[in-house]
């Protein structure tokens, strides 16, 4: 069975003539950016393909933490896990977010000394982040069995609730006085004296002088149409929901083959932690010299996969007029396939690492396409050849957690205010050296 609980209000407002800045994707980080827009008093659309938060932002494992992120991308969590913490009494919603702590546990040498470099690192950047021996692991989390030497917790990291936290974060945009137009594929973009005047979509044009592209894995097929090169493959994440368990931690945990957090619906969802499918695409071949460094050192999380998305992506047009009918429009949600294999796996190995999962069964499982970049590292800015458009987008399996905090910085980028965080390593150049010119 599919997504269990995926909160649809329905957004249905007239496409207006013009707007201040139109939102390209109902996603988290576009979701977020008209929102922190629309607090602000901005005239704001966002225009929605299919439905909001139907691809990856409802499909991920609903962690929201800032334990073992990448140094550069740090600083924006720590931003936007402090939004989380606030976000439901801002705007009066129910994203289901709850501060519960979440712990890595280790087993083999090399997580442990992976861990134990990154708590080093946690402590120097003022994270309450603390390695936990065995027996403050079996305090922490009881039941673990014998085989883990070794825990990282992170005190004050969370979880909150995919299937709802974006419609109820679209649901407080609106209220604020975005339009949010479901149902609207963005064919392209119009320019005037060299910037950014107009938004076609299939339901009619909008006046604008500021564009956000938060269009998740289809950002680079929208953007290679303009002839902007953005370097992003898509990765396969597959998860599910099981219910029967016994008494296990409250807390989002992660082992070097299992994940686990707890629902508000009475289940959890799981996953086989580092393992992936990188399905082979065209684009694949396009962007190998710009992934190989990230396959040579992770390819023993990914499983290559040769199958129909080679063909449907082979066919798929790459270039088209604005009158014509974009791919956007002949596939209005990605709902991939999910690797069953994976799910089984995670239930096995969640069942030896705590027993109380021995009694589980699934109930739903799903798969979503994550957006990855080369460096694992998102890009939220202006592209800077074309004024006025701005991308968020490649946030490589990290948007749900970090989304508060990218739409926040958007925001503050297209208002041209001082930005929370600082915005440099997330440019959108920094993949110009290697990029080609056009896609």
């Amino acid at each position: 069975m599919p997504l269990p609980n995926l909160q649809r209000p329905g957004f249905s407002a007239s496409l207006p003539e013009s707007a201040d800045v139109v939102v390209i994707g109902g996603g988290i980080a576009g979701v977020t950016t008209a929102l922190y827009l629309a607090e602000a008093g901005v005239n704001v659309v966002l225009c929605e393909k299919g439905t909001v938060a139907a691809e990856q932002s409802s499909r991920n494992w609903g962690w929201v933490r800032q334990m073992g992120r990448d140094p550069k991308e740090l600083p924006l969590t720590i931003e936007s896990l402090n939004l989380w913490r606030d976000i439901d009494r801002r705007f009066g919603i129910d994203t289901g977010f709850r501060e519960t702590g979440i712990t890595y546990v280790c087993r083999t040498r090399a997580e442990i000394a992976e861990f134990t470099a990154w708590e080093k690192y946690a402590r120097n950047a003022g994270m309450p982040s603390t390695l936990l021996d065995p027996s403050g692991l079996q305090k922490v989390l009881p039941g673990i069995t014998s085989p883990y030497k070794l825990g990282l917790y992170t005190a004050n990291d969370g979880r909150a609730e995919p299937e709802q936290a974006v419609p109820q974060m679209a649901g407080a945009a609106r209220r604020l006085g975005a339009q949010i137009v479901e149902n609207c594929a963005v064919r392209g973009l119009e320019t005037a004296a060299g910037r950014i005047s107009a938004v076609v979509t299939e339901k009619g044009t909008v006046a604008t002088s500021s564009v956000v592209v938060a269009a998740g894995a289809w950002s680079r097929l929208f953007l290679g149409n303009l002839g902007i090169d953005f370097p992003q493959l898509k990765i396969l994440g597959t998860a599910a929901r099981i219910d029967g368990v016994g008494a296990v931690p409250d807390m989002p945990v992660g082992g070097g083959n299992f994940a686990f957090r707890r629902r508000l619906d009475g289940g959890y969802t799981i996953a086989q932690r580092n393992a992936n499918v990188a399905p082979v695409t065209p684009d694949s071949f396009r962007l190998f010299f710009d992934f190989l460094p990230t396959l040579l050192t992770s390819w023993r999380e990914l499983k290559l996969r040769v199958g129909r998305q080679f063909v449907t992506e082979l066919n798929m047009p790459r270039r088209w007029s604005l009158d014509q009918t974009s791919p956007f429009e002949m596939i209005r949600i990605l709902d991939p396939v999910p690797h069953e294999p994976f799910n089984r796996n995670a239930l096995v190995n969640l069942a030896r690492a705590f027993p109380a999962f021995s009694s589980a069964r699934l109930t739903h499982s799903w798969a979503g396409m994550i957006d990855a970049t080369p460096d694992a590292i998102p890009v939220i800015g202006p592209i800077e050849a074309v004024p006025g458009l701005f991308l968020s987008s490649g946030f490589s399996g990290h948007g749900f957690g970090s989304g508060p905090g990218a739409g926040r910085l958007m925001a503050e980028l297209v208002r041209n205010e001082k930005p929370c965080v600082d915005p440099a390593p997330f440019r959108y150049e920094r993949f110009l050296k290697n990029a080609a010119k056009a896609a």
